[in-house]
């Protein structure tokens, strides 16, 4: 059962963390072949369930080192009509498996959560098409109908909001928001942008988040940018403007490449952890409406440690902490 589905306790001022990059984490540092980089299949798997299990339980152990709140993304991100298709799962097996994901972090909710370090369970979306190469796009009614059945499933499993991820255009983040209004559910849109702070198809940020917010009435409870460096959208960022008060999280790759060089990397880009918690610090110093840090590709539990250990005592150090 949702917690917290009325009241996003991340919508404050006290530090929420997330995990990393879940995919990146599974296939490089454990050695597993995620077809079509999908990690929900691993719930058919034996050991499956208990590699998730003890992959989440890191990051909660770190958000409880550190006093913060923690949001668990099930995993979930490819578990939508058209990959499950290709993974051979059918509509039917489709939402049993998106429920599962759910059900897995509700043990590890009711384990962490306490007022001090509120838990909160996030139903992931991710794009129809490529999450860097916008190959699938739609109209937002198309994209609405798309999404609908995952995010019912994962709605129905008790998840307290909705996530989309790695997003790249603006008629599929209207979509997913209006999918939610129907659920009755908080909606969080994630976008990634290229090296030039911009998205896929051209976008600014800016208009991005602005056209989400005028064709929703402001629908989505935040934004958050995710699968690209600091160094990639801080730029966009600095223009400035009320947008900006918009963006609530990060989850940043770990790597300074380019989307096009990890889609033909066969090695992980691991970056460098203290140098990406520097990066994070001068975000949350600039924009302090910023909360909910995290990892995406090439990050594990030793980025998003660094990231607590050095951003923690900045939220704790605020006069209303």
């Amino acid at each position: 059962m949702s917690r917290y589905r009325h009241s996003l306790p991340q919508l404050g001022e006290r530090l929420f963390l997330t995990d990393g990059g879940l995919e990146t984490t599974l296939v490089f540092h454990d050695g597993l072949e995620l077809p079509e980089f999908a990690a929900f299949p691993l719930l058919r798997r034996e050991d499956g369930e208990q590699i998730l299990v003890r992959y989440f339980r890191g990051f909660a152990g770190i958000a409880r080192r550190h006093g913060a709140g923690l949001i668990l993304e099930s995993a979930t991100w490819r578990a939508s009509a058209d990959w499950g298709a290709r993974l051979g799962y059918t509509p039917e097996a489709l939402v049993r498996a998106n429920r599962r994901a759910v059900d897995l972090l509700i043990p590890i909710r009711d384990e962490f959560d306490a007022p001090e370090t509120p838990v909160v369970i996030s139903g992931c979306l991710g794009p129809r098409g490529d999450g860097y190469v916008p190959s699938m796009q739609m109209s937002a009614d198309e994209a609405e109908r798309y999404h609908q059945p995952q995010a019912r499933a994962l709605v129905d499993a008790g998840v307290d909001m909705l996530c989309a991820m790695t997003l790249n255009t603006i008629d599929e983040a209207i979509g997913i928001t209006r999918t939610a209004v129907r659920l009755s559910v908080p909606v969080a849109i994630s976008f990634t942008v290229e090296v030039n702070a911009r998205l896929a198809t051209g976008e600014t940020l800016r208009h991005a988040i602005e056209a989400v917010d005028d064709a929703t009435a402001q629908v989505p409870a935040y934004y958050m940018i995710n699968c690209a460096h600091p160094s990639h959208f801080r730029p966009a960022l600095e223009d400035g403007g009320p947008w900006t008060s918009r963006i609530r999280g990060i989850r940043a790759n770990a790597s300074r490449k380019s989307h096009a060089e990890l889609n033909e990397s066969t090695e992980l880009d691991p970056g460098k952890p203290l140098e990406l918690a520097e990066d994070y610090a001068s975000l949350i110093e600039r924009w302090p409406q910023i909360t909910v840090l995290g990892g995406c590709c090439g990050t594990d539990e030793r980025h998003v440690e660094c990231i607590a250990d050095r951003c923690a005592p900045l939220f704790a150090a605020r006069p209303n902490s």
